[in-house]
């Protein structure tokens, strides 16, 4: 059974940084890839960034590059390092897996999620 657990979210300043991480277990071999979905109240869902687990190949959105980066590391562990925060990154942020290695946002391709961690960027 694939499991993700995302957490890392929080109440920051604007200008101010936040690392979310996203843990998945159940996974039989590295052809995946893993994404960061966002929402914020009364808007739809942003796929934001995503990563291929066996080589870190990643893609990042127009809205996050410069700001956020993606990477991951050997155990199936994902990370979301945000800079630069803005009041708009504002939002509950999701991961979520796929099998395959093609990078893409689009979440019908996407089968497991994470429960969402909130990430409230306020003064």
């Amino acid at each position: 059974q694939v499991q993700l657990v995302d957490s890392g979210g929080g109440l920051v300043q604007p200008g101010g940084s936040l690392r979310l991480s996203c843990t998945a277990s159940g996974l039989t071999s590295n052809y995946h890839a893993i994404a960061w979905y966002r929402q914020a109240p009364g808007k739809e869902r942003e796929g934001i960034s995503c990563v291929r687990l066996s080589d870190g190949s990643a893609y990042l959105a127009a809205s996050v590059k410069g700001r956020f980066t993606i990477s991951r590391d050997n155990t199936n562990m994902v990370a979301l390092q945000m800079n630069s925060l803005k009041p708009e990154d504002t939002a509950v942020y999701y991961c979520a897996v796929k099998d395959g290695v093609v990078l893409t946002t689009n979440p019908s391709q996407y089968d497991y999620w994470g429960q969402g961690t909130q990430v409230t960027v306020s003064s």
